[in-house]
């Protein structure tokens, strides 16, 4: 839908007290996507598009980077290098999963990454289960996991009818198992956004 999806979405994170984040896909759009977007994501399959990065580091909205698919850590924080070198310091790292030989899942979500990470940046790291696991069933334990390997936060996705979402339904929470993941985490002394 475009930007007046961005609308539709930007409302209702005014009306419910969210901050919007939401994925840009090329250069063009970062400037107008940040007028109104909370923060800007740059998505795995746009880690190295070089262009897009160095305008969302003239952009000056925090920028949840995205880990590629089959990106080793090092490409990811050049990656950074590229929005940092534009002047914007709000870079947050996010791990979702590289692709391995192993089918079991989506992807392989790499947990060393966040210590690794942790080492080597001052940069937080975030992890998201979800679209490393691509299964609900999945998605909660590593979570846990990523908190334990020392991530700063996770990013889920929650829907209130995952069967009949439009997309990534499989692995996307029911508001049950957010709210008790979210309980857990907060008895471990762990804050939770949705």
């Amino acid at each position: 839908m475009g930007y007046e999806g961005l609308g539709y979405l930007v409302d209702a994170g005014r009306k419910y007290g969210l901050p919007v984040v939401t994925e840009v896909l090329h250069p063009n759009d970062v400037m107008k996507v940040a007028e109104t977007a909370d923060m800007l994501q740059i998505g795995a399959r746009n880690m190295q598009n070089f262009s897009l990065l160095a305008e969302a580091g003239r952009a000056r909205r925090p920028v949840l980077l995205k880990r590629g698919m089959m990106s080793s850590i090092e490409e990811l924080l050049l990656a950074a290098e590229y929005v940092l070198a534009g002047g914007n310091t709000q870079v947050i790292l996010c791990e979702r999963g590289i692709r391995t030989f192993e089918t079991a899942t989506r992807n392989t979500l790499d947990l060393q990454a966040v210590p690794v990470l942790k080492k080597l940046t001052h940069l937080p790291v975030i992890v998201d289960p979800s679209h490393a696991a691509g299964e609900r069933a999945l998605v909660v334990p590593m979570a846990y996991a990523a908190m334990a390997a020392g991530a700063d936060g996770i990013i889920v996705e929650i829907h209130p009818s995952p069967e009949t979402a439009l997309c990534d339904g499989p692995q996307a929470l029911t508001e049950t198992m957010f709210n008790e993941l979210s309980s857990r985490l907060g008895k471990m002394g762990v804050a939770l956004k949705s």
